[in-house]
């Protein structure tokens, strides 16, 4: 099962996408679909073939959206979380050659479309949690481990 986090914006920007896909895409895309129909010959109509096929996509994500948004649970920023990296975090890393590595830990929906955010299952994310700034970091890739240091952690952009 995937990961119940996500942080306000996240959960917010699920239900904005719910809202444009089932109010706007969904009934503009249910009128061409009507629009072809009424031509005549569904077989080789290729309007009515690809926004049939759209409202089958649109469907879909929706029933997605809505199942996965009664599942999730909205995390946000505590005060205790001060100066460490937690869930939701803008953590800024550095290596001895001052190679910089940026990103915000946040849940599983919320990296498909936001550059910078990694998921709070990722290795980055996993050796971050609990740091502190100035801690040493270590993180396992394909490549092998890395030695980074928590340079910044901040709550908001």
């Amino acid at each position: 099962m995937k990961n119940p986090l996500i942080t306000r914006e996240g959960y917010e920007s699920l239900k904005e996408e719910l809202d444009y896909l089932w109010r706007v895409e969904r009934r503009e895309v249910t009128a061409k679909v009507t629009w072809a129909a009424s031509l005549g010959d569904r077989s080789e109509n290729a309007d009515y073939q690809y926004n049939k096929k759209r409202l089958r996509e649109i469907d879909r994500r929706v029933r997605y959206i809505r199942k996965r948004l009664d599942e999730l649970k909205v995390v946000d920023y505590h005060a205790d979380q001060a100066g460490k990296a937690f869930f939701g975090a803008y953590v800024v890393l550095v290596d001895d050659d001052c190679n910089k590595m940026e990103f915000r830990i946040v849940g599983v929906d919320e990296i498909y479309s936001n550059k910078g955010y990694v998921s709070i299952n990722s290795p980055a994310a996993q050796a971050c949690i609990g740091k502190a700034i100035d801690d040493e970091v270590e993180i396992h890739t394909p490549k092998g481990k890395k030695i980074w240091y928590i340079d910044d952690v901040s709550y908001s952009e």
